[in-house]
């Protein structure tokens, strides 16, 4: 009898942490999604409009003039870009420069994504960049030292063969005002005054794309829809989505590969009422010969085997996924459990708690104790004729 209840409560166990790690890794991985996708919302805006052809096109259209002056756009900016060598003292890299209109500075929010210096790209006369941490890491970049300044070379469009290879380039020296963190994506990029990209690139009128950001309460689907009617066929426009489906479809493949791998434990787990139940079937056997005696037909066994499986298993889910719960709260509200690393964005894991999470778990766990809870019942009627003989 001891060895039975001993078995039961291991299984009962196994489910309990099961079930409570999947709150748990769940929530934490909402916690990132919801981290990662407001840094990327931050930087990015709520629709992109890009040139379905060629790299550049002409902004100054009646259509996106009117668009400028549109009721319910909040920031309008004209973008150019293109890849460009940076070196500071004897290091260089190949980045993106990125050079925005002043409506990019509209976005209260880029302060957010910053983990030193400012985000500052223009300030007593004087032109600042602020760089991506992959440039700032392979580069070295003190952004605290107004002396070193980053020397940005970009090819000349008319270039002709010199006996000089840098004169070939053109060169533009730019002092670095802060570093941004956001995603690998990101932060190779160099962000600029227009103006400074207009010189450098050599680019007086074109841009690269239009970034919009619009007043809050505004209908995105429709106002892309509505900008997508009227623009024609040689424009595309994005929402932040569509910018970048790599990154959604990463944290969506990342969370879902998780939870099956401890779907697949829990299932390990789960599967360990049948041997505490076929250890309780054997001790039975007796009972289950008496009652059989008595008129109870197979199904009524059945079911009160099948029904101590399905205790076992709420009973292991219930707790496990309140415990989960608990603990999910607590470091939400707390931190209590560090990254490890010296981050200033997070410091401590994200939780991220949805209501779905907890239904997905339940359902997991329900849908494989029915499994395990009838294979177990189907075992105590079998052999049933036999055990009936021998008393």
């Amino acid at each position: 009898m001891h060895a039975i209840n001993i078995i039961s409560g291991i299984s009962m166990l196994g489910v309990f942490v099961g079930s409570a790690a999947l709150i748990i890794i769940l929530s934490v991985f909402n916690g990132f999604e919801k981290v990662i996708l407001s840094l990327y919302s931050n930087f990015t805006p709520e629709l992109k409009i890009e040139a379905r052809l060629g790299k550049t096109f002409d902004p100054n259209t009646p259509y996106f003039n009117s668009l400028h002056k549109n009721a319910t756009v909040f920031s309008y900016t004209e973008v150019l870009q293109e890849k460009v060598l940076i070196r500071y003292g004897k290091k260089q890299y190949i980045g993106t420069i990125k050079g925005v209109s002043n409506d990019f500075l509209k976005n209260k929010q880029l302060d957010s994504t910053i983990i030193n210096g400012a985000f500052t790209l223009f300030e007593n006369n004087t032109e600042f960049a602020v760089i991506g941490s992959t440039i700032q890491g392979s580069l070295g970049v003190n952004v605290n030292d107004q002396v070193a300044t980053l020397q940005i070379y970009s090819p000349r469009r008319n270039a002709g063969n010199s006996a000089n290879p840098l004169n070939e380039f053109v060169l533009k020296s730019i002092t670095p005002s802060g570093v941004f963190a956001i995603q690998q994506d990101f932060d190779d990029i160099v962000v600029t005054s227009l103006n400074f990209t207009r010189e450098l690139l050599d680019e007086p009128q074109m841009v690269s794309s239009l970034e919009l950001n619009f007043k809050p309460g505004t209908n995105l689907d429709d106002a892309q829809q509505n900008i997508v009617n009227k623009i024609g066929k040689d424009f595309t426009v994005k929402n932040r989505a569509q910018q970048n489906t790599e990154l959604y479809k990463t944290l969506n493949y990342e969370r879902w590969s998780v939870f099956m791998i401890l779907t697949f434990v829990l299932i390990i787990a789960v599967f360990n009422i049948i041997g505490s139940l076929t250890m309780l079937v054997i001790d039975k056997r007796k009972d289950i010969a008496v009652l059989t005696s008595l008129g109870a037909d197979k199904n009524l066994i059945q079911g009160i085997f099948f029904f101590e499986g399905m205790l076992i298993s709420a009973a292991g889910c219930i707790s496990g996924i309140i415990v989960g719960l608990i603990f999910c709260v607590v470091q939400q509200q707390y931190g209590l459990i560090k990254m490890g690393g010296r981050l200033t964005v997070i410091d401590a894991y994200p939780v991220d708690i949805k209501l779905s999470n907890t239904g997905l778990v339940f359902l997991t766990v329900g849908i494989i104790a029915v499994i395990a809870s009838g294979i177990s019942a189907r075992l105590s009627v079998k052999r049933l004729d036999e055990i009936k003989q021998d008393l």
